[in-house]
């Protein structure tokens, strides 16, 4: 196997190289050396070939050569590597070092050939544990405590046992799950202990004077997916009102209901609602119908040039700008979108050409950039008012030759991921042919190593995977971070594009979530009225983006409650089965998501998000990408969907562009019944 396809295992959403510290156009220059060299090398060993390591460890590998006959050969390592990148890092001499717990892959590449050690990195102890205060309780109450586990970068942890206690049981006590049962008043301390770290909070119990309790509504009628917020009246023999927890439940499975009192049903049924305290009760029932909006789509047309991938997507007008995982930028005139008419292609030097995007007066336009043969990177500017033949006017290398994966464009600034150093820059274009960095900014709390290059220090371990600015405020995907919100000119933090503001950061644990090995982090994000939707990305440690096999994908989306920016939650999930999460545009309270070998999909979001919305008969078309002709045939690779008059246009990685459009109505064949 050669170096660069060795490196090109090593990809993160089908583009960027992980920490090895040559740039691609080297490794490129590399193989072609390989290819004339003769090497007598059949097999690599890499010592030591297992070996178990913790999260901050550095630990030294050596590799050797060896010919047919075992025997050792002078040749020198060209490349060490580890995967996945975001969870350990190699540099040039085969010191690793490790910032995630899992599985790791040690390769080292020997004459054209590549050898692998593996590692187990632990789970590390965690930093504390963060436990909700509960809420004032009467005598007879319940109330589920809340206790998360966090690692030393704040990490949550979902895999650590919690043991509970109460310093006065006859008050308050608590059982193995947290939950917690007030016996008559007086206070209480508990406390919650796991893998060496405590939490404690009070509880106060009052005298339970209720003599009534009612739910309202008394009944509902909905559909799947939509929330009823259930509340209690709770009055004493006077019939004054008394507040206390409520504890709810809901009798008939398919159905959920929150200790706020929100309820959401997956399936169609009635079902029994029951609030209580203590020995009081009353109950409600909620009638759910099919959702019943499912929708049949019709190809309107479809356009995919011979043996190329396919990356991003921009339409303006009646243009479509299509990137490729090459040099070439695809342009379409979409005024006939049954009969899409093509122009000469945008050429650019890149190795692949990934975001891009134009100013709202489709005069300017912006292009991401990785592997540049001249290992110059970074963003391209290009004159769009001929939308046809588009030209270049400027580019933006000086701080981003590592390579920019995406980019978004928000006044006269372009706020940008640097793929080297894991980091947001943004530029300023107010003079497009000399366009300048204005501020950087990147989380600190992430573990990562920093490696010194020939192209300048690039960090493993932190990466910044998409932005979106909306309202003064940038929304970071950021990978094994999660979600950053950054002040850039809403002012609640003073900040500015020049001088962006940290609003907040919600973490999420991905190694519970996928298990260890996997390339996994926060890829999209998408601000929709008080959601924040996050789409995971998840590939295997180690994949080769030019074969023309199946690459599994993994990922859910998030739905995120900003309506506190200071404290993000979230509230719900999207999640197609075995399907792995890519870009999504939310318009008119329908997502439009490219979901990788699931297709494209259309997702009603109106309403109120709760629970898992692929359960809840929410979807609205499915589109089939795969296609005989396409770079893996008949294989789905959907990157995106963009809903623009009436129509919706599905990029596919394997396939090219699609025009659909949405007909008639799906029949649903379900029937209300009442679940056992």
């Amino acid at each position: 196997m050669k170096i660069w396809n060795v490196l090109k295992l090593i990809c993160l959403s089908l583009s960027m190289l992980c920490t090895a510290p040559s740039s691609r156009a080297q490794n490129a220059t590399d193989a072609e050396k390989d290819k004339k060299e003769e090497s007598k090398v059949v097999t690599v060993e890499v010592t030591p070939a297992q070996v178990s390591s913790s999260i901050g460890d550095k630990v030294q590998f050596k590799a050797i050569g060896k010919d047919a006959n075992g025997q050792a050969q002078p040749d020198a390592v060209k490349t060490w590597f580890a995967a996945p990148f975001d969870s350990a890092g190699a540099d040039t001499t085969g010191v690793v070092s490790f910032f995630h717990p899992g599985e790791i892959t040690v390769g080292a590449v020997i004459g054209g050939k590549t050898g692998y050690a593996h590692v187990i990195v632990g789970k590390p102890h965690i930093a504390r544990i963060d436990l909700a205060a509960p809420p004032t309780l009467v005598a007879g109450a319940s109330h589920r405590l809340m206790a998360t586990a966090r690692n030393a970068n704040g990490d949550p942890r979902t895999d650590v046992a919690f043991s509970w206690s109460s310093e006065n049981p006859g008050v308050a006590s608590v059982d193995a799950a947290g939950l917690l049962r007030a016996s008559k008043p007086g206070k209480a301390k508990i406390r919650v202990t796991g893998d060496g770290a405590n939490a404690e909070v009070s509880v106060t119990v009052l005298t339970n004077s209720i003599a009534s309790l009612s739910v309202s509504p008394a009944t509902a009628s909905v559909k799947t997916g939509d929330v009823v917020h259930f509340s209690a009246s709770s009055k004493n023999a006077q019939g004054k009102s008394i507040k206390s927890e409520i504890a709810w439940a809901v009798e008939g499975s398919g159905a959920e209901i929150a200790p706020d009192g929100g309820f959401v049903a997956e399936r169609p049924g009635t079902y029994t609602i029951q609030a209580s305290i203590g020995r009081r009760s009353s109950v409600a029932s909620v009638v759910v119908t099919p959702r019943d909006i499912a929708r049949e789509v019709e190809v309107v047309a479809h356009v995919m040039p011979k043996d190329q991938q396919f990356a991003e997507e921009w339409i303006w007008d009646h243009y479509v700008y299509l990137s490729s995982i090459d040099d070439k930028v695809y342009l379409y005139d979409i005024s006939d979108p049954a009969h899409p008419k093509e122009a000469d292609p945008l050429k650019v030097d890149a190795r692949l050409v990934n975001d891009l995007s134009v100013t709202p007066d489709g005069k300017i336009g912006v292009l991401t950039r990785e592997g540049a043969s001249n290992r110059k990177n970074g963003i391209v500017f290009f004159d769009a008012s001929d939308a046809m033949h588009p030209k270049v006017i400027s580019e933006y290398t000086a701080t981003v030759t590592g390579g920019v994966h995406s980019a978004y464009i928000n006044s006269h600034y372009v706020y940008l991921t640097d793929d080297a150093t894991g980091s947001l820059r943004v530029i300023d274009f107010a003079d497009v042919k000399n366009p300048k960095e204005v501020a950087r900014w990147e989380v600190e709390s992430s573990g990562h190593v920093e490696f010194p290059t020939p192209e300048g220090v690039q960090v493993a371990g932190r990466y910044l995977h998409d932005v979106q600015v909306i309202d003064g405020l940038a929304y970071l995907a950021y990978w094994r971070d999660g979600l950053v919100i950054l002040d850039v000119g809403n002012g609640i933090k003073g900040g500015s594009p020049e001088h962006p503001q940290l609003v907040s950061n919600y973490r999420f644990d991905y190694v519970q979530l996928y298990g260890p090995g996997w390339l996994a982090g926060a890829h999209a994000v998408y601000r929709y009225k008080n959601y924040v939707f996050i789409g995971d990305e998840v590939f295997p440690a180690m994949f080769e983006i030019a074969s023309r096999e199946r690459i599994p994908v993994r990922g859910i989306s998030h739905v995120m409650d900003v309506s506190d920016l200071a404290h993000p939650r979230e509230v719900a999930t999207y999640s197609v089965p075995e399907s792995g999460a890519h870009n999504i545009w939310v318009f008119d309270d329908v997502l439009y998501m490219g979901y990788y070998n699931g297709g494209g999909r259309v997702l009603d979001v109106s309403g109120e998000l709760r629970g898992e919305l692929y359960n809840q008969g929410r979807e609205i078309a499915r589109i089939w990408t795969g296609d005989s002709q396409g770079f893996r045939a008949n294989l789905p690779f959907a990157w995106g969907a963009y809903p623009h008059k009436g129509l919706i246009y599905v990029n596919d990685v394997h396939s090219g562009l699609w025009i659909v459009k949405l007909g008639k109505h799906k029949q649903n064949t379900l029937t209300t019944e009442t679940p056992h």
